[in-house]
């Protein structure tokens, strides 16, 4: 049976839906946002309004009852226009809120999923450390459960931290070190710290070269206590929790990054029918049409492979390799794409007032979070049967 990845009546009514809220609402706004380094709490609390935090987490924990799909095509569109307010969603969904909605226990869910879904909270995903990336097995913050009080006293730290340090930040989940198998390998699980736990501090935001209307930080743990009940799945099972997270998050990273690809295909064909040289539109060019035509390629190519990896995850089918591969691919293009879309613009691209220049900011970190350009590449190859 051939593969169909056009839309249902359904996903086509939010794909327009959100077309319209990020030309109408933030197109206009985010620049500002951007050049001021500011997280954007109106245009978040409007998304959130909007059940855009809530799109696939049932209703009874105050979602919107869609899937991963319904997420993902949000972000592509958002991603169109600006990706500081994509990756705001993207990591208060897949990141933030998810790891509660699969690992947590029903009062875990209760307690948190409600506000997570209306955008009144964010969540954040407490992985990366300052000497542990890509090696998330080398994690050093560790989790000691002190059966006395029967709290976990965490330490360590965490850095690049997406949604972290918000006004209306709630949780971080946090991995960290509970334990020692036999061999000396380290048991690594999850626990949620709320916001203003004694002993958690968050850093000054980074001075970023792109993303600058999100909210990034470096935290610190310095003998936080949390409740026993704060554990998020099983102990000892917080690597296999985070790499399925990783694994869906890929889509929905695959799926930003081609919203930024076509974004940059979407301002390059406007600038080429309206901006004129020698006489005529620089379109007219057919070094600019070739150039359009392969920024679109690779656009097109970007969404069909996520959506492919999609639709796999939604049929309950492996779909590892292929979330993988729409990663790099999408990720890669989207830095290609960008750096054409400058060259179409010329000077005015080098400007920050055209969107281009923000996009061309924006674009390289896809090709490092969530998973390097060089791990996706090592996953397909594994998934192939290559240097095992």
């Amino acid at each position: 049976m051939a593969l169909d990845h056009r839309l249902t009546t359904e996903h086509e009514e939010l794909r327009r839906t959100v077309e319209e809220f990020a030309h109408d609402v933030v197109a206009p706004k985010i620049g500002e946002f951007y050049e001021r380094h500011e997280f954007p709490y109106e245009i978040v609390q409007q998304m959130g309004a909007m059940g855009l935090f809530g799109l696939p987490f049932p209703e009874e924990y105050g979602g919107m009852g869609g899937d991963y799909l319904a997420l993902c095509l949000a972000l592509e569109e958002l991603a169109r226009v600006d990706s500081s307010v994509a990756i705001t969603l993207e990591a208060g969904v897949s990141l933030g809120a998810m790891p509660v909605y699969l690992f947590g226990t029903e009062e875990q869910k209760q307690e948190w999923l409600p506000r997570l879904c209306a955008g009144e909270m964010l969540g954040a995903f407490g992985l990366t450390e300052p000497e542990c990336g890509s090696d998330a097995g080398g994690t050093r913050t560790t989790a000691v459960l002190d059966e006395e009080s029967g709290e976990w006293v965490i330490n360590g730290s965490k850095s690049f931290i997406t949604n972290s340090g918000t006004d209306i930040t709630g949780l971080v989940t946090v991995t960290a070190v509970t334990g020692r198998k036999e061999n000396g390998a380290p048991r690594i699980s999850t626990v949620i710290v709320p916001s203003g736990t004694p002993g958690f501090s968050v850093a000054p935001a980074y001075s970023k070269v792109g993303w600058n209307a999100s909210d990034t930080h470096e935290l610190s743990f310095t003998d936080v206590r949390v409740p026993r009940a704060n554990l998020l799945g099983e102990q000892g099972r917080g690597y296999a929790q985070f790499l399925r997270i990783l694994d869906e998050g890929r889509i929905a990273i695959s799926a930003l990054a081609t919203g930024l690809a076509q974004g940059c295909v979407d301002e390059s064909v406007r600038y080429a029918n309206t901006r004129r040289a020698f006489g005529k539109p620089i379109g007219a060019n057919q070094a600019i049409q070739f150039k359009i035509a392969d920024m679109e390629m690779r656009a097109h190519t970007s969404r069909v492979a996520w959506r492919d990896a999609a639709a796999r995850l939604l049929a309950g089918e492996p779909f590892k390799k292929e979330a993988a591969l729409a990663k790099l691919y999408s990720s890669e293009s989207a830095v290609t794409n960008a750096r054409e879309a400058t060259q179409v613009h010329g000077g005015y691209g080098f400007m920050n007032e055209y969107p281009v220049a923000r996009m061309w900011r924006d674009a390289k970190i896809l090709e490092i979070g969530e998973g390097t350009s060089e791990v996706q590449r090592m996953l397909v190859a594994r998934e192939l049967g290559v240097g095992e």
